[in-house]
């Protein structure tokens, strides 16, 4: 993920959220009786399916009071079952993504006939990845201009050979022996792969206006640094497993078993070496820790063994004169040289080519992607592969992503949505607002800054203004040689960024990716098209439903703004305090509360919520349905009646919305999984616990003061 796209509204992908289901049931609660009628306004009595809610989701058998969650969703958690070819199933997420990947996949399938220029690209691109035939007949050829150049790596001294663009063999010698170590790592680099670490273009966290490079840890095979370094039973089979996966990946590499076994053993090596130079996920969300800006002159100071002028000159030409550039982890980048000039040529070489493989293992033949599939499998449980339909869109809308949307736009994205997302933007920005001025703790010069925070937050809806364009060639056979020009293209886009000023029109998801996220170094939500559809935005639903549901989201992106990371950055993006002391000082003693309140979460048994980990996730999900309830209630001030949906009100309607959209099911690995890995809480915990910090649920459901819902002492922040 990029690291200027720090807030997410959920992840996606690869890695996923988890999702245990609180059990606790009880007495139907008191809502059956109707409602008492609002003086002065009529009852209109709707279904929940009319106001958008499902009465089908409800398990009425369990207490609202004790496990709200469980009541909105139990029972279609009880008669869901999560798809083989998945590791979780939620009713929003998966629903509009799936209806998404249909809409994608009629786009891509006619553009296969299409003579438009555009289209056709997108055409060929698609039918290059489902050309099984080719891919079958090539196995591993695509991969070898890489192997080659990996299997001509010098370990010996840096050399003062230059090289010219992508002339890569003017780095070796005449008889074609030999490569330096920095021309290998940069050319690596430059098709997407990350031994050892990572470099990319970012904002400058300290002047919002440039773009800098900065270099980040990389290099690992497993999810997480505490992969190679937990003791625990669990960690130590998975290390296991790994072992013999990269045995077994090496041998369809073409190594014989016993030179598979060893590189298998050289590659936990390392990546076991790499692990313990890196940070923990906690922090890496610590924005001062991870800016540290050497430039040049400091990189070089601590090349020790590594030739960074020589390593930026190899990947582009361009960064032969970059200046700017800050690295994530200091005593990572000053032991990696020592770690690198300290293996054998054999475990070198055994990396890089493991490194290479294991990325490029889904667009190579059939072999490869299954045992790639097996490691997926074994961390997450997702028991069957997706159809290569899906895995084909999914790798269009990679590479050529801003393409693909816009038909995609015409086809789904109306202008009625984009209208309701800036209304629900307003009317949650009055509540921030309005919120701001009720605060106690904050003194009025941190309440000044707030709302001058708030009124240079912009937000982007729907799609870019202006789109990408794609310049790089497309072949009708060859799926992986389409996709790693594809990357080389990106990442030169990306690292020709660097030393110009930051393009705020710019986006980082592509306009079908069912998400949103805020980025503090440029102040902005982002709302792409494919999340602005059913069940999360309803044309025809209630205002109350789509608050608790599209609203939530405005809310829980705006309060990114001002969580423990985002309040690190003032109105234009830089990473500077525009807290007076002791206002900061309370706001962290009231974030304390909501870290403890999730650490006692249980997901498994053994097996806790991080409230560190997620505790920017958690924040803004508070702060997203106090404002979503909020700007409900003040849209609906003034209507004419009162809309009940089957003895719901409306102010029922609105938290049954709020759970609903995370009615979810996860797979036991991918629970545990995401409990060490993701900065979001599970969706049941996601529900729950922002649900219990919101004085207005008691009220709606007649809670009393003490039941699991309405604790004595709930946490408060925005």
């Amino acid at each position: 993920m990029r690291a200027h796209l720090r807030s997410p509204l959920f992840t996606l992908g690869s890695t996923f959220a988890a999702l245990v289901m609180a059990g606790a049931c009880a007495s139907r609660p008191p809502i059956d009786s109707p409602p008492e009628e609002p003086p002065g306004r009529p009852v209109r009595k709707l279904s929940l399916e009319e106001v958008g809610l499902s009465a089908s989701a409800l398990d009425k058998t369990a207490d609202p009071c004790t496990d709200f969650y469980q009541y909105a969703c139990g029972n279609w958690i009880t008669n869901t079952d999560i798809p083989a070819e998945e590791a979780r199933w939620m009713r929003s997420f998966n629903v509009i993504f799936d209806r998404n990947l249909e809409d994608l996949k009629s786009i891509l399938d006619e553009s296969r006939a299409a003579s438009a220029p555009d289209r056709a690209k997108l055409g060929t691109f698609y039918g290059a990845c489902m050309d099984e035939g080719t891919i079958e007949k090539t196995k591993l050829a695509p991969i070898a201009f890489l192997r080659s150049t990996i299997r001509s790596v010098d370990v010996g001294t840096p050399t003062k050979r230059k090289t010219e663009g992508d002339a890569w063999a003017a780095a070796a010698s005449p008889d074609g022996g030999r490569m330096p170590l920095e021309a290998v790592v940069g050319r690596l680099h430059l098709h997407g792969l990350s031994p050892f670490f990572t470099l990319r273009s970012e904002q400058d966290d300290k002047d919002a206006t440039q773009v800098i490079a900065i270099i980040d840890e990389g290099g690992l095979g497993l999810p997480d640094r505490d992969n190679y370094l937990d003791e625990a039973e669990d960690a130590e089979k998975l290390r296991a497993f790994y072992l013999a996966h990269v045995e077994r990946m090496m041998v369809l590499a073409g190594y014989s078993g016993e030179e598979a076994k060893t590189a298998a053993q050289d590659v936990m090596a390392v990546e076991t070496a790499l692990a313990k130079l890196h940070k923990t996920r906690v922090e890496r969300r610590d924005p001062e820790g991870m800016y540290n800006k050497i430039d040049r002159k400091g990189l070089l100071e601590r090349k020790n063994g590594f030739d960074w002028a020589a390593y930026l000159e190899a990947v582009d030409s361009s960064l032969a004169e970059v200046d700017d550039i800050s690295v994530t982890n200091v005593p990572h980048i000053e032991k990696l040289g020592p770690l690198m000039r300290g293996l054998k040529r054999g475990a070198l070489v055994h990396y890089l080519e493991w490194q290479l493989i294991h990325d490029s293992s889904p667009l190579l033949n059939a072999a490869v992607v299954d045992e790639g599939f097996a490691l997926r499998q074994r961390i997450t449980g997702q028991k069957k592969l997706k159809p290569r339909w899906k895995r084909c869109v999914a790798a269009t809308d990679q590479a050529l992503g801003e393409l693909l949307a816009q038909p995609y736009v015409e086809k789904r994205f109306g202008a009625e949505s984009k209208e309701a997302v800036k209304m629900m933007v307003k009317a949650i920005s009055a509540a921030f607002d309005k919120r701001v001025g009720e605060l106690e703790w904050m003194d009025a010069d941190t309440k000044k800054a707030a709302r001058a925070k708030l009124s240079k937050m912009a937000y982007l809806i729907g799609y870019p203004n202006r789109w990408k364009t794609y310049d790089f060639a497309i072949e009708p056979k060859g799926h992986a040689g389409n996709m790693y020009r594809a990357v080389a293209f990106e990442q030169r886009r990306e690292l020709a960024k660097i030393g110009k000023p930051v393009d705020r029109g710019e986006w980082f998801m592509t306009p079908p990716t069912v998400n949103a996220y805020y980025s503090p170094s440029r102040n902005q939500m982002v709302f792409p098209a494919g999340i602005l559809q059913p069940p999360f935005y309803q044309p025809k639903a209630s205002i109350a439903v789509n608050l608790g549901g599209m609203g939530m989201v405005v809310g829980h992106e705006l309060t990114h703004g001002f969580d423990d990371q985002g309040s690190q950055y003032d109105a234009y993006g830089n990473l500077e305090s525009w807290w007076t002391p002791d206002v900061r000082k309370q706001f962290e003693e009231r974030t304390q509360c909501i870290e403890e309140q999730y650490d006692a979460f249980e997901v498994l048994p053994g097996v806790s919520l991080d409230g560190k980990l997620t505790l920017g996730e958690n924040i803004a999900d508070a702060g997203g349905v106090k404002l979503a309830f909020r700007a409900y209630r003040s849209l609906r001030e003034d209507a004419p009646e009162h809309l009940v949906a089957e003895g719901f009100t409306e102010d029922q309607q609105f938290f049954l919305s709020v759970a609903q959209v995370w009615c979810a099911k996860y797979t036991e690995e991918l629970k545990r999984l995401r409990a060490q890995t993701d900065p979001h809480a599970q969706p049941n915990y996601r529900v729950n616990g922002s649900i219990q910090n919101t004085a207005e649920f008691a009220e709606a459901f007649d809670c009393q003061v003490g039941k699991p819902m309405v604790p004595e002492n709930a946490c408060k922040v925005w």
